[in-house]
């Protein structure tokens, strides 16, 4: 793409077209193009934009007149973002566009939050939206880069303070556009899964040695958004291999916390044809946001306070066999091979002897479902260790070398 970044600027140019424009302008008055799309059902917009709302519809392989037609603005909105996504995807692929940026009240949000997701990460993306950092957006929804900026004082025509948010999302995408650089692909990339470094910490070996051997290391914090990238870049292909050593995000995903990363949290990999070295770091935890009081279920339980974000309550032994059978589950519909390391003496530090979450008999009834759980062509390796223990690396590392050595693992 050249020098001159063109934004794709998104949204209702039937009703919203002075705050658009405002923003087109603003980009344009700071060097950059742009490329208008509108989303509009009913109305038209005063000025043509360069795709119309007949471009979005027929994307969808619909029309405006059966949109409107559909039953409701819910129904019509769904299909004008099914055809925005796909439309945002084939421009893109096509070189039309460097960043976008779309704005909207909740009806916009909901269409942008699907074209946001149809793009890579590391693609510039914006949503300037009066529900911005809202808890109506629930987390899977979201693609793992994006960035939104509240539109304050914008629902109905422009004045100083919607000027100061517009103005700022134009300068910020097109600086993102102008300064991002895009993930090179000269060395493969390993995946690591981790929980920060005081919970977790075979990524201090892991990362050198795998440096060593010609591999990049991305290593995701697995506190729901980092889980999203992770599997999202899986879901690319954009790793040689992963290691999927933080699976509380499952833990929380089937314990009815909102600190998760989706419903496909442990299966991406596997579905990309991505071999996985796979162990259940804090998998015995369930998080809760520090914040707000303790849920009412997990009162009765030990729990650790990392800060005044986040916080994590102990599973009980049974819950913890239902996890392992998931873990069983979800690995054994991998398409590519897959291979779970299982630390006896832990899982993480809070579970070391005289911490919070110290529990031998949980520990022990994980373990011993697990042996049942994973099963054939899954594999299974037992460590006498700790999980931050120096084995536990050394057992990664073998394991890794190993599908290397048999071609499982492309250089």
């Amino acid at each position: 793409m050249s020098d001159i970044k063109t934004i794709l600027i998104i949204g209702t140019y039937d009703t919203k077209s002075d705050e658009l424009r405002y923003l087109q302008g603003a980009i344009e008055g700071q060097g950059g193009r742009t490329l208008t799309m509108d989303v509009s059902v009913l109305g038209d917009p005063p000025e043509a934009t360069d795709l119309s709302k007949h471009d979005v519809a027929g994307t969808a392989g619909s029309s405006i007149e059966a949109v409107i037609a559909s039953g409701d603005e819910n129904s019509a909105m769904q299909i004008m973002a099914e055809g925005a996504a796909r439309l945002v995807k084939q421009l893109y692929e096509a070189g039309r566009f460097d960043g976008m940026i779309a704005m909207g009240g909740t009806m916009g949000t909901d269409l942008a939050l699907d074209c946001a997701r149809a793009l890579p990460m590391g693609v510039p993306k914006y949503i300037v939206s009066t529900v911005s950092f809202s808890p109506l957006i629930p987390t899977g929804r979201l693609s793992p880069d994006i960035q939104m900026i509240l539109w304050a004082g914008g629902l109905y025509g422009l004045n100083a303070v919607c000027k100061s948010s517009l103005s700022q999302a134009a300068g910020a995408v097109l600086g993102a556009a102008r300064a991002v650089e895009p993930p090179r692909k000269d060395r493969p990339m390993v995946g690591m899964t981790s929980l920060g470094s005081s919970c977790l910490s075979y990524m201090k070996i892991l990362k050198p040695a795998l440096e060593a051997r010609g591999f990049e290391v991305a290593v995701f914090h697995a506190t729901g958004m980092g889980g999203m990238a992770f599997e999202s870049l899986a879901a690319e292909g954009a790793f040689a291999c992963v290691m999927d050593f933080a699976l509380q995000e499952l833990s929380n995903l089937m314990h009815g916390s909102i600190v998760n990363s989706g419903e496909d949290r442990v299966l991406t990999a596997g579905r990309a044809g991505i071999p996985q070295i796979v162990a259940p770091g804090c998998i015995d935890l369930v998080d809760f946001a520090a914040w707000q009081e303790v849920p009412m279920g997990l009162r009765d339980r030990p729990y650790h306070v990392h800060n005044r974000l986040i916080a994590s309550a102990m599973l009980t032994p049974e819950e913890r066999r239902d996890t392992a059978r998931e873990i069983g589950r979800r690995l054994g519909q991998s398409t590519a091979p897959a291979h779970v390391l299982l630390p006896v003496g832990g899982i993480e530090e809070w579970d070391k002897l005289g911490e919070p979450a110290h529990d031998p008999d949980g520990l022990a009834a994980f373990v011993d479902e697990m042996r049942t759980a994973i099963v054939h062509p899954v594999g299974l390796t037992e460590i006498d260790a700790h999980i931050n223990d120096r084995a536990f690396a050394d057992a990664a590392l073998a394991v890794f070398d190993a599908w290397i050595a048999d071609g499982i693992i492309s250089m």
